[in-house]
């Protein structure tokens, strides 16, 4: 099976099923000698986490994380960092009365036509349980962004129908929905809750900023900064699209005015999202993700079965009914990759020039 690492210089490997054994990462290329403990790489993990919320899924995963390889006295090595965090509190007997059945919305269709088998127990490596080993490789790539003064901050802008009108950084972390507008948070939950009630779920958008990016990063013309960006962001399982800066809104505007016009500061606006030419301009990298509803829902469906026989499925599970929070730090995680990897391919290129 292709398609496990992500990266060329600073690179993950990530590994591990929903209910299997464990979940982890492969992270090589670290700068040798940077402080960096245990407990640093667990302060992400445990904002990905499950149980964090009513509108989340209640399993009991604690997430915690064991390095193998790659620290030795809360310092890297250079060797390969080997992260593992063993799954607990899995239940796959739980998915024996829809082992037979294509779940609408999940990867099990899909799976099966390419490999002609599939995990069955959970979504396997189709899980969002996945991404906990892309956090804990990000939570080295965001110790070494913060020495090069880069900040990367995720939020939910939209959810339930209701978007955020302000933007308060102080509020991200101090509601179950990772708003960046605490009354808008409030609206959010009640409308997910009641969703939730009806044995459904629901989408949003998360939106992303980057400071302290210098100008001058990216590889065109096919490793793009705003290129790789996407290709982490729609790696993320329940991601359905990407923006950057004004993004779609572009179509209905004019040269004249999405054009980000020069003057003896730097840039006057900032339409291009930080990014012109698929380089860094050094403005605030800015861009947004589709996150689609939740796939595993309890309302009745209609599905075919293993043989194409038409089917009623209801998944009955520990399911979140809305992602959104939870992908946040995911997508902190995977900006930090990109970034730290284009980093480093940009300081070879200057010493090979």
């Amino acid at each position: 099976m292709a398609g496990n690492s992500f990266g060329q210089v600073f690179r993950i490997t990530t590994f591990g099923e929903s209910h299997g054994g464990a979940v982890g990462v492969v992270l090589d290329g670290v700068t040798p000698g940077v402080p960096i403990t245990v407990e640093e790489i667990q302060q992400q993990l445990d904002r990905r986490k499950p149980g964090q919320s009513s509108i989340t899924t209640p399993r009991a995963e604690p997430d915690k994380v064991s390095i193998l390889s790659g620290i030795f006295e809360d310092h890297t090595t250079g060797t390969p960092m080997l992260m593992i965090l063993y799954n607990r509190d899995f239940e796959p007997t739980a998915y024996l009365d829809i082992k037979d059945l294509f779940r609408p919305g999940h990867a099990d269709f899909s799976y099966t036509q390419k490999y002609g088998f599939r995990d069955w127990r959970g979504s396997g490596r189709a899980s969002g349980r996945e991404t906990a080993g892309r956090v804990a490789a990000g939570a080295v790539a965001r110790k070494l962004l913060e020495a090069r003064g880069v900040s990367i901050t995720a939020y939910t802008k939209r959810a339930g129908g209701i978007e955020c009108r302000d933007y308060d950084p102080s509020v991200i972390e101090k509601n179950p929905l990772r708003a960046c507008d605490a009354a808008a948070a409030e609206k959010m939950m009640e409308v997910i809750s009641k969703v939730k009630e009806e044995d459904d779920s629901m989408g949003g958008i998360v939106e992303c900023r980057i400071s302290g990016v210098k100008a001058g990063l990216g590889e065109p013309v096919f490793d793009k900064l705003d290129a790789e960006l996407s290709h982490a962001m729609l790696s993320i399982g329940a991601v359905k699209g990407i923006e950057f800066g004004a993004g779609f809104a572009a179509a209905d505007m004019r040269g004249s005015q999405h054009n980000d016009a020069m003057n003896e500061n730097g840039f006057v606006t900032n339409n291009a999202g930080g990014i012109i030419g698929g380089i860094s301009t050094g403005e605030e990298i800015l861009f947004r993700i589709v996150v689609k509803p939740t796939s595993s829902i309890a309302r009745p469906q209609k599905t075919v079965d293993m043989a194409g026989s038409p089917k009623e499925i209801r998944t009955i599970g520990r399911h979140d009914a809305c992602i959104c929070p939870r992908i946040v730090p995911v997508v902190e995680a995977m900006a930090g990759l990109v970034l730290e990897d284009h980093y480093r391919r940009q300081a070879a290129m200057m010493l090979d020039s």
